[in-house]
């Protein structure tokens, strides 16, 4: 018998999925009700199960203004869906994300954007034939498993150079000060002002204070000082042996190459404490630009980056935006936003 639904955080059967299946910080009810909370959508996670096995997809849905309609979007950062069952047995896939769209229909659900993770098993090549999966370009990640000597052969000769630099200016990283906290948030909204960022990603102090609490000692904050003065920091995830760069910011003004000590200094601390992998991520939404080949210095792991895209009720969607076209499914989605 085969089964799909859409569960709240507070089900147990969204835990008990994940007890099932390869995930990441990304499929915790917690972290998706604390998303959830950033753009006033409500945080629930699609599980479809079917002869003992689960599929799970967490979504923020959120209203479509004068609609009455919803649309559904990944939580931020790299989720997708998970599941016990290898992408190779496509059948199960496809029937998981049919079922998907059926239920989200049924709840007023219009259309899905998603972010699949690059490090997991995702089955892109099935969600292909039931929407449409966009290749935005590679990620980035460092290996833990190599030894100290080999990550540091894998480091760019000019990033190296940077790194002693930034020792020998008495640049020190400290991990874990949560005292240090309000100075570090200061660093990263000088950061936003200068990438131009919107007004959404202005975090406060208390955002952060909630995603600590929500993720349970599963985030980390690396912090970059030199004579009591704070440089810039990195807010990073370690779960089930997988880390995740999820913020990295540098203050106005002279770093001493702090931001390059930070990197370094963060992978050291997650292979003393036994993780696997390290994703820094890619560039700007998966280009390859300066941001990716900056990042791209620090280590030579690479992973494709995909969004998959599914129209789940087609009438009330060309309505909105016309005809899903694959130039508008492969554009900006949803594209009535």
């Amino acid at each position: 018998m085969a089964e799909g639904a859409l569960l709240q955080p507070g089900d147990p059967a969204w835990t008990e999925a994940l007890r099932r299946v390869q995930h990441d910080v990304y499929h915790l009810p917690s972290y998706v009700t604390l998303d959830a909370r950033l753009s006033g959508g409500t945080p629930v996670a699609f599980r479809y199960d079917e002869m003992g096995q689960v599929l799970l997809l967490p979504l923020v849905l959120r209203d479509v203004p004068g609609t009455g309609l919803r649309d559904a979007v990944s939580p931020y950062g790299y989720p997708g869906p998970v599941s016990d069952v290898p992408p190779s047995e496509t059948g199960f896939w496809e029937r998981a994300t049919l079922a998907m769209a059926g239920v989200l229909r049924t709840n007023d659900v219009i259309s899905v954007f998603a972010r699949l993770h690059p490090l997991l098993p995702s089955a892109a090549a099935v969600l292909a034939g039931t929407g449409t999966v966009v290749h935005h370009g590679e990620t980035v990640s460092v290996d833990l498993t190599l030894s100290p000597e080999r990550l540091w052969q894998e480091t760019h000769r000019s990033h190296r150079n940077q790194i002693n630099k930034a020792g020998r200016a008495g640049v020190e990283i400290v991990f874990d000060d949560w005292g240090l906290l309000d100075a570090w948030v200061e660093t990263y909204h000088a950061t936003m002002r200068r990438v131009g960022a919107t007004a959404f990603y202005f975090f406060d102090r208390d955002h952060f204070q909630r995603l600590r609490e929500a993720l349970d000692g599963h985030v980390h904050l690396a912090v970059a000082v030199r004579d009591g003065e704070v440089l810039g920091g990195n807010l990073f995830f370690a779960y089930r042996r997988i880390m995740q760069t999820h913020l990295q910011s540098t203050r106005d003004g002279q770093i001493w190459w702090a931001d390059k000590l930070l990197y370094h200094e963060v992978r050291r601390w997650g292979r003393e404490h036994g993780n696997l992998v390290h994703h820094i991520g890619g560039g700007v939404g998966g280009a390859d630009d300066s941001l990716f080949r900056y990042k791209a210095a620090f280590a030579s792991g690479r992973q494709d980056f995909h969004t998959w895209r599914m129209v789940t009720d087609p009438v009330a969607f060309e309505k909105l935006a016309g005809t899903p076209t694959p130039d508008l499914m492969s554009g900006r989605f949803p594209p009535y936003r």
